[in-house]
């Protein structure tokens, strides 16, 4: 299979992995080349606008139709979906963990999720829920789709190579991939194990946000997201397809590859994109600019400015602001903050924040840097200083994020969180108006 990639976000492509498999001028003809079937695949209703229209045509070996049989309800495993309320039984706070250790057993893309967090709901195609992707082993004849919503995959260590119907796209660190609802794919490990974060969006699909007053560059550009050309598997091996819906896991027996487009054409199908690629902005006279600013993608609401989701990252980059408290400021908020590190360290929680770790801050309770990042934020010279190797990111929701009993319960849940406080002391003085440090 080809690892070949097109480049654009949101573009009309097409491509085919043999000459002449892509009918031209018509979607449908009577007699595909190549004995092929054509099939739509649609991410939105057929009536939506044009600038929000999805879908593609796919031209394959077999209609899903024959990828598809008897379903059966399995086991979901440690997979939730919203509304997912009262599973925990912690009380509300901000939150932390540290790296979660690959579970034992086989764990492939499947039972290899963990549910974090769940938001909104999932029926009624609105919220979120994260994940964690802890695995050990490759899918095997064993293939997956979503139909509750889009997969944002955000690897953070080991390599994964997902074959899709569209194509092949493989993510390694730094890197992140998007996986349409609906799209079939088998996800393979580039080692022995990988660890990545999971955003799963059932509400408005990821697109770029608008760049408002910075103009038409920098931020995420659109040519570096990458589409895979179409590859084919013509495979007749015993599979199974496991199908996620309305919450539960249905699974079907079948007798070959369902990863058999041989061409396509339309503008629904899988992406991945290079975060250090990135172009950040920031202040360069004074103040802290809301952390928005580093929004990669965007999953819209019916409330214009005010998201499903936003993707945030927080990627190498100058701080150079002066009298300027340069780290986040402390904060309240109506939107929920689930956070992860990549790598590296992260500037306003240099101490427990660690790379394949993460926290949580749900809406309107407060958060801000701990007590050593503020006295040395507070005290530092303020000098340019270059934010090396690192790369944290935000999955950031309208919705609060309600915490499932196996995120309860995990052993890295660092229950001393909240003291990373402790150290900030009173410091007013009615009669000074330059603070005495």
């Amino acid at each position: 299979m080809s690892d070949g990639y097109m480049s654009g976000f949101g573009n009309s492509f097409e491509t085919e992995a043999l000459p002449h498999a892509l009918p031209v001028g018509r979607n449908s003809p009577q007699r595909a080349n190549y004995g092929l079937y054509a099939e739509q695949l649609s991410g939105s209703a057929f009536t939506a606008p044009r600038v929000n229209n999805e879908r593609s045509w796919l031209y394959r070996i077999r209609p899903s139709v024959k990828h598809s049989g008897r379903y059966k309800k399995i086991d979901k495993g440690a997979i939730r979906s919203a509304p997912n309320a009262g599973e925990s039984e912690l009380p509300i706070g901000q939150l932390r963990w540290g790296p979660v250790p690959i579970p034992d057993g086989e764990r492939d893309f499947i039972s290899g999720l963990f549910t974090i967090t769940t938001a909104g709901d999932v029926e009624a195609q609105s919220g979120m829920a994260a994940h964690l992707l802890l695995a050990n082993r490759s899918m095997r004849d064993s293939y997956f789709f979503n139909a509750d919503g889009e997969f944002l995959i955000v690897a953070q260590e080991g390599s994964l190579r997902f074959h899709t119907e569209f194509g092949v796209i493989a993510i390694e660190p730094g890197e992140v991939c998007i996986i349409p609802r609906g799209v079939i794919f088998r996800c393979e490990l580039g080692g022995a194990t990988a660890r990545a974060y999971v955003c799963e969006n059932y509400g408005g699909v990821f697109t770029l946000p608008n760049r408002g007053p910075i103009g038409a560059n920098c931020l995420a550009n659109a040519r570096d997201f990458l589409t895979p050309v179409a590859s084919y598997e013509d495979k007749e091996t015993p599979s199974h397809l496991t199908v996620k819906w309305c919450g539960e896991l249905y699974r079907t027996e079948i007798g070959q590859s369902p990863l058999d487009v041989v061409a396509w054409h339309g503008n629904y199908a899988p992406y991945k994109y290079d975060l250090r690629r990135y172009s950040p902005v920031g202040a360069i006279s004074f103040d802290h600019p809301d952390p928005s600013i580093f929004t990669v993608m965007t999953s819209p609401s019916e409330s214009e400015g005010t998201a499903n989701i936003d993707f945030v990252i927080f990627p190498e980059r100058w701080a150079v602001a002066e009298n300027t408290f340069r780290p986040p400021w402390y904060h309240r908020n109506i939107m929920s903050e689930f956070m992860g590190l990549i790598y590296g360290v992260y500037d306003a929680k240099p101490e427990g924040f660690t790379p394949g770790g993460f926290s949580l801050h749900n809406m309107m309770l407060p958060h801000g840097p701990d007590a050593s990042a503020f006295e040395h934020a507070s005290t530092g010279e303020q000098k340019p200083v270059k934010l090396t190797n690192t790369l944290a990111f935000m999955f950031e929701s309208r919705f609060p994020q309600k915490l499932t009993k196996f995120a309860s319960e995990l052993a890295t849940l660092q229950s001393n969180y909240i003291d990373c406080w402790d150290g900030l002391k009173k410091r007013f003085d009615p009669t000074k108006i330059t603070p005495d440090w």
